[in-house]
């Protein structure tokens, strides 16, 4: 009983941790100036009635419709980019044979490990010299290097879920390797590949340092460097804009990885 109660406690704790600044986010969102800035008011609380003068302001007198929109270019081509590469490349792994067929997870995961600061130089040298610079392009061609190691991994662990007896059978049939592959093995995969592409767009809205070093121009920032940058000035923070600039963005995505995380567990567990 007391293990039971020190469980459920346990998991009431980690739940407020979670909620918490969620709330305090949007509870800031609609705050007022003079009631944000009060000494002797409390922080959690409306003391003034609401307003939507800061959620206006950031629609309406800054760039974030624009970095939105910038930012779902960048995501749908990496999406693509990294669907065509890492699908194909999954498969193969999957069906490999041998030592080098169940050690290929690991050094595909591997890959994904390297952290991007020490690739952001060499990576910038590419694309000066394709033309790209400053640039959504650029994003489009370097965010893949991320994406498709991870997805690769992770695909592989769904199509290795998948008997070998359904490629046999089809080829049985009469199936070649492509047809088995698109008209077999692929719609068993389909929860992977949803999983790899809300990885694949989060990943491109989240990315922080190609964005801020490839992108100087503010009409061609995504949301990651956009916001920062246009919504903190010196010293002066805009808190309720950044707060409702975190949520448009952060709410959908927390909704969608609800929707495949069982599916993204699996991958991990079939990865390894």
């Amino acid at each position: 009983m007391l293990r039971k109660i020190g469980f459920y406690c346990g998991i009431g704790f980690l739940t407020l941790f979670s909620i918490v600044p969620l709330l305090w986010a949007l509870v800031t969102v609609f705050k007022r100036d003079s009631d944000m800035y009060s000494v002797g008011t409390v922080p959690f609380f409306y003391n003034e009635p609401p307003t939507l003068d800061h959620l206006i302001f950031l629609f309406t007198e800054s760039n974030f419709g624009l970095f939105v929109q910038n930012s779902a270019i960048v995501g749908i081509f990496v999406v693509l980019i990294t669907m065509v590469l890492s699908i194909p490349a999954a498969f193969s792994l999957a069906r490999l044979t041998g030592s080098w067929g169940e050690r290929s997870g690991m050094a595909i995961f591997l890959v994904y490990l390297i952290p991007p600061s020490l690739l952001f130089i060499p990576m910038y040298q590419i694309v000066v010299w394709l033309g790209v610079a400053n640039t959504i392009w650029s994003l489009v061609i370097v965010l893949p290097t991320i994406t498709v190691p991870f997805c690769t991994w992770l695909l592989l662990g769904f199509f290795r879920s998948v008997p070998r007896s359904l490629d046999e059978a089809a080829m049985l049939d009469g199936c070649g390797q492509f047809t088995t592959f698109y008209r077999v093995l692929l719609p068993q995969v389909w929860p992977g590949i949803g999983a790899c592409a809300v990885f694949a767009f989060s990943l491109s809205l989240g990315n922080y340092i190609y964005a801020a070093t490839f992108i100087t121009r503010s009409a061609a920032r995504t949301i990651s460097a956009g916001v920062p940058t246009e919504l903190i000035r010196g010293d002066v923070f805009f808190w309720p804009e950044l707060m409702a600039a975190t949520l448009v963005v952060a709410i959908p995505l927390a909704v969608v990885y609800g929707l495949f995380f069982n599916y993204l567990v699996g991958g991990f567990r079939n990865a390894t």
